[in-house]
């Protein structure tokens, strides 16, 4: 992608193919990105306002100082990004049918987040603010909860997760059947 500008508004990219790009420092408003291939692409201290995602690898991008303010991602791949090190300045984001697996959450404030009929497998939030995110659908196996705020979180719908309430705040937080059950793991007895 020939990205001389710094600035882009309301900009269509569609069928981009641009692995390894340096999209560094740029800011993009009011812009979609439509069955793009931006994947192992340079975002460092990048700003996307009001952005759409759709279809999208964007697997492996580095997100050092990115901010994110009313950005939808839908039907994208996302697999191993350091999210942790975004700006977490007025974050604002949601993620629908995402492949969003081996990714690091962790230290992040990121209250009332959506990751609906998400695959988040293998994904870290260790130390998170999720307080009121909603991850209805969602497959969190093997993901990684210590320390975690799931304060009013809806976890109705998810599946393959386990959150030790010992080590997490799940207070008010929603959950549903059989799934809940696996809060009872750590405890080692035997459910028939």
């Amino acid at each position: 992608m020939p990205c001389l500008l710094h600035t882009y508004s309301e900009q269509n990219f569609q069928n981009l193919s641009y692995p390894q790009a340096d999209m560094s420092n740029k800011e993009f408003t009011d812009c979609q990105f439509i069955q793009c291939d931006l994947s192992g692409g340079n975002f460092t201290g990048t700003t996307f306002i009001d952005c759409q995602f759709q279809d999208c690898n964007v697997s492996n991008i580095k997100v050092n100082d990115v901010s994110f303010q009313g950005v939808e991602f839908t039907g994208c791949k996302m697999m191993g990004i350091g999210f942790h090190t975004i700006s977490t300045f007025l974050t604002d984001w949601a993620f629908h049918d995402c492949r969003l697996e081996l990714c690091n959450f962790s230290e992040l404030k990121i209250k009332n987040t959506k990751f609906i009929d998400c695959s988040l497998k293998e994904s870290n939030f260790i130390q998170s603010d999720l307080r009121e995110s909603d991850f209805s659908g969602s497959d969190l196996q093997a993901c990684q909860f210590q320390n975690t705020n799931c304060e009013k979180v809806n976890f109705v719908g998810a599946t393959n997760y386990y959150i030790d309430h010992t080590q997490n705040n799940i207070k008010k937080a929603k959950f549903s059947q059989p799934e809940v059950l696996g809060l009872l793991a750590g405890f080692g007895i035997e459910i028939q």
